[in-house]
């Protein structure tokens, strides 16, 4: 008896092996970073510059301590890549995908860790959807790197093979790791393709794909292009994913880039609107870009992809919910809705508690690293959104950073990718929630 109570106390739920998930193979990531095997000189990295590579690579974030090209080996990038493909597909789904393979029974328990991994709606047929998951996912990463196979063939030879599957998997995953720096030139991501066709369109495609997530793939499958047959969620993703792609491409397009061709500007515009949506590849210097095109980059950065992706940041579904319903609140509405559909209050007041979430830890990461740094607030805050929308992006402040900041972004990093509401209810598993009704008071607000 008193084992079966030991059991029941010890049971995790399915949000603790999620995070526990992600930070077993992050810690595992590190430890083989850390090897001489891992890099190109042959020395032993320190822990916390493994840590924080590892931390990037498992959260698809793409923030780096070293160049991934000129300073890891081939061993160094392989592992960097592995993390990378198994933080973008989720450690529950990859774990899950073994389970498959060898042809092992799925408990009803790990079904529903799978379900909420991937955001699923419901447990029936979790285990169909991973399998079209992990189907999907390789079909499209060997589409891409075949895609850009020419380019990186002509440009690096028999090299170019492994650089077009790993920026292929990179980009699909959002992580946005690129391995074309070289000791001469260290950090260049793809600015030496700015002004490629090929690489461009696929790279975004990959990243555009990977961001919208899983459940909207089965919906375009299965219902093709009946558009009015897809679940609300689809609509509302396809929908915002369009907009915050087109409207910040052409505010660039105006603000910056006035030195390239009408070709190349369209091409720089559209490339950094749609990378600076949690994947973190950039093809022009970021830096020189103006003060409001980095505000709405920080303004996209915190926003994301989409539930069920391998993107971070709040989703794109939290801030279409906080749109709606503030039109319904100044249309006096009693409730938001999309679709002639009705959007639950419970929506609502996660969005909300999402977005105070997202926030605070945004300004309080960026303030932290500001003062210890003794560095402008405004490039601080970039990084910041940068880290804890799992971006990657950043204005060249990251290999400076010392032990204390680096522990925050990777503490935001981790934070963007397991998401901040699961971390707290792994944290309150267990506990009963408290559902008797206190005296109702009204207060004033605005």
């Amino acid at each position: 008896m008193s084992e079966e109570i030991i059991g029941r106390r010890f049971q995790l739920s399915s949000f603790q092996i999620i995070i526990l998930g992600f930070a077993g193979v992050i810690l595992l990531g590190a430890l083989l970073l850390m090897l001489p095997i891992s890099t190109q000189e042959g020395c032993i990295t320190p822990f916390n510059e493994a840590l924080f590579t590892a931390t990037s690579a498992v959260c698809v974030t793409g923030l780096v301590i070293h160049d991934t090209g000129s300073y890891w080996s081939a061993f160094g990038q392989t592992v960097i890549l592995a993390l990378i493909q198994i933080g973008g597909l989720g450690v529950v789904t990859v774990a899950a995908s073994f389970a498959l393979l060898s042809r092992r029974r799925i408990s009803l328990m790990q079904r529903t860790t799978m379900q909420d991994a991937i955001s699923a709606p419901n447990v029936g047929g979790i285990v169909r959807l991973t399998k079209f998951i992990l189907w999907g996912t390789f079909l499209i990463e060997m589409i891409g790197a075949l895609a850009m196979l020419p380019v990186f063939c002509r440009d690096y030879g028999w090299h170019g093979i492994w650089m077009a599957v790993f920026h292929s998997v990179s980009a699909f995953c959002n992580a946005g790791f690129d391995i074309s720096g070289t000791a001469e030139n260290l950090y260049p991501s793809l600015t030496g393709y700015a002004q490629n066709p090929m690489i461009n369109i696929t790279i975004m495609l990959l990243i555009i794909i990977g961001g919208i997530g899983f459940l909207t793939w089965e919906d375009i499958w299965e219902n093709k292009l009946q558009f009015r047959r897809y679940r609300m969620q689809s609509k509302v993703i396809l929908i915002f994913t369009l907009i915050l792609i087109i409207f910040p491409a052409i505010f660039f397009f105006f603000a910056d880039f006035a030195a390239l061709p009408i070709e190349a500007r369209l091409q720089a515009a559209l490339f950094q609107s749609v990378t600076t949506r949690t994947a973190g590849f950039n093809t022009v210097n970021l830096s020189v870009m103006s003060g409001s095109s980095q505000g709405i980059m920080i303004l996209l950065m915190l926003i994301g992809g989409s539930p069920g992706s391998t993107a971070g940041g709040m989703k794109t579904t939290t801030f279409a919910v906080l749109l709606a319903n503030i039109v319904a609140t100044y249309r006096q509405q009693d409730s938001a809705h999309f679709f002639d559909r009705r959007i639950d209050y419970n929506a609502i007041k996660l969005a909300s508690t999402i977005l105070t979430m997202y926030i605070a830890l945004f300004f309080w990461g960026g303030i932290f690293i500001s003062a210890y740094e003794n560095l402008p607030l405004s490039s601080c805050l970039y990084e910041t959104a940068s880290a804890l929308g799992t971006v990657g992006l950043t204005l060249g402040i990251t290999p400076q950073l010392h032990v204390p900041s680096q522990l925050i972004l990777i503490l935001l990093m981790y934070l963007g990718r397991v998401g901040s509401l699961t971390l707290m209810y792994a944290a309150l598993s267990g506990k009963k929630a408290v559902n008797s009704k206190l005296p109702l008071e009204k207060i004033t607000i605005g």
